[in-house]
């Protein structure tokens, strides 16, 4: 009698590799371009893009979680950002976006317009993360609200942005058989 195999609820080696240089990628893009720009969540770019790529190449059901979780632990443990041990939920809330609305929405990474409005909804999660740091230091409510908006809405911006060259990227990856 053949065993069936108890680790369907992994990913495969494969996959797993795939996920922790997507996670990889995001840090090394948050740490090369570490530009100055002014602008408050311009690392949403490349942060949603290869949260998307994560979840799109690989058909785990939490690829995009795992993969923000790995990223958000890199992160902790290089010290990037302003936040200690709370960086970590930067990464790992609009993986959590990606991930329930790919299981929702199955023709997401085909749509440009649904990329467009997940990747706005997984950017407006650093308004959660924003107001939390800014509570937890001692700032004003007034203050922390609308510090947490315009961060966020500039996030949002980014997020969009990053998440639109998703469905050409991964239609370009089948058909030349990677996926």
């Amino acid at each position: 009698m053949l065993q069936k195999n108890s680790n369907q609820n992994r990913p495969e080696l494969k996959d797993s590799l795939f996920l922790g240089f997507c996670a990889v990628f995001i840090i090394v893009t948050r740490v090369t371009l570490r530009l100055h720009l002014k602008i408050p969540g311009h690392s949403m770019f490349f942060t949603l893009f290869f949260l998307f790529l994560a979840k799109g190449c690989v058909r785990y059901r939490f690829s995009a979680t795992y993969t923000g979780l790995i990223a958000g632990l890199i992160a902790v443990v290089l010290g990037l950002g302003k936040g200690g041990p709370l960086i970590l939920i930067k990464f790992i809330m609009p993986a959590i976006v990606i991930d329930i609305s790919a299981m929702l929405l199955p023709g997401l990474f085909g749509s440009v317009f649904l990329c467009a409005v997940v990747g706005a909804l997984a950017s407006a999660t650093m308004f959660l993360n924003t107001y939390l740091i800014d509570y937890l230091a001692g700032m004003d409510s007034e203050l922390i609200f609308t510090h947490a908006v315009i961060k966020s809405s500039s996030a949002m911006v980014f997020g969009v942005a990053g998440s639109l060259f998703i469905p050409s990227v991964i239609r370009k990856l089948k058909a030349f058989g990677v996926i």
